[in-house]
């Protein structure tokens, strides 16, 4: 079984001496359009500011991880876009088969003890599924052989370990969550499981629908930021909102309903830290291969369509700097610079 590494957001933002908060909460659900038309929204919510950029990776490169003396070892097959956090970890992405993945913060989340076996940081765990996969099937199918640890250690200054869950979706619009559950992982897998928050654990979140739907989300919602109310929001409202064949109306509609699940800027609750500011929203268009980027503090979007990228195996990592930056409008994919890529760091490095 694996065990989970802790959280690269909040083990970044200790390396760089920033005090976090004990939950990253996030909402991601997942749009069934007409004539196949499939879309990923997805909200970054955290007590302080996420050292973001954008990078793209071609596919061919050597990978590694800082995991101890027998990491996972591995060569991207598919090239992708992500959103790093810290330039360290991968957070959330799209590959060029159309394939995404998101970290969330799971706070009910128990892990199995250590193993001898080989393991790959957390910080990887995104980009591992990016580079391999096409597929959510077939990334399932892998990960039920139990290839390999996902490894942990106590978060720099807090004495505990970290948790969190991750989601991928795929351009036939099929669905999986990977979470970790005393001491096993559980893997969900239907394209019915289109909606994921940071807590509770999985089953409860589709027991919550089930109540919620004989309630009916026209009558009442509830209206808080708690992630069970997040939860119930999106999951009506990714089925309530038109379905379009058109990813011009689509993608709006999908951020739309990130919205309504955000949480306003500037809000956080000292003593519920899973209710915290929404940093930056994503539509990911697996049906056209286009990320589209919405900044909290922005005017708007960007968006980057892979077929603009060259993702051939040699070609140049590329990086487009937010961080520091006023974020572009519209079409981004001229404006990513050569740049080297970044570590997966381990918390056992960010120790040092």
């Amino acid at each position: 079984m694996f065990r989970t590494l802790a959280c690269t957001l909040v083990a970044s933002a200790l390396v760089l001496g920033t005090a976090m908060p004990t939950a990253v909460p996030c909402t991601r659900a997942v749009y069934h359009g007409d004539e196949g038309l499939v879309l990923t929204g997805r909200s970054m919510d955290f007590s302080v500011p996420i050292d973001t950029n954008l990078w793209v990776f071609p596919r061919g490169m050597e990978r590694t991880t800082d995991a101890g003396p027998n990491p996972v070892r591995w060569t991207s097959r598919y090239g992708s876009i992500v959103a790093g956090a810290y330039d360290f970890s991968s957070s959330d992405g799209l590959n060029e088969r159309g394939l995404a993945a998101n970290l969330l913060w799971l706070g009910n989340a128990g892990f199995p003890e250590p193993s001898d076996r080989p393991a790959l940081a957390v910080s990887a765990w995104v980009q591992y599924f990016l580079d391999n996969f096409a597929t959510v099937e077939e990334a399932v199918a892998f990960f039920r052989d139990d290839p390999f640890d996902v490894v942990t250690d106590e978060i720099p200054g807090q004495g505990r370990l970290a948790v969190l869950h991750l989601s991928i979706s795929d351009a036939s619009g099929d669905s999986a969550i990977f979470e970790y559950i005393d001491g096993e992982l559980q893997i969900h897998h239907s394209r019915e499981y289109r909606v994921m928050t940071n807590e509770p654990p999985f089953a409860q979140q589709l027991a919550l629908v089930g109540y919620w739907q004989q309630v009916g989300g026209a009558v009442f919602l509830p209206g808080t930021n708690r992630a069970a109310d997040r939860f119930v929001r999106a999951s009506f409202y990714i089925d309530a909102v038109p379905r379009h064949a058109d990813a011009a109306i689509a993608v709006p509609i999908v951020m739309s309903v990130m919205r309504n699940t955000s949480v306003p800027y500037g809000f956080t609750t000292p003593d519920r830290p899973n209710n915290s500011t929404t940093r930056w929203r994503v539509v990911i268009d697996h049906t056209n291969l286009v990320y589209h980027y919405e900044d909290a503090l922005a005017p708007g979007q960007l968006h980057v369509r892979l077929a603009d990228l060259d993702l051939s195996e040699g070609a140049p990592v590329r990086k487009l700097q937010l961080v520091g930056e006023t974020q572009p409008l519209g079409d981004a994919a001229g404006l990513f610079v050569p740049a080297e890529p970044f570590p997966f760091l381990g918390l056992q490095r960010a120790r040092r």
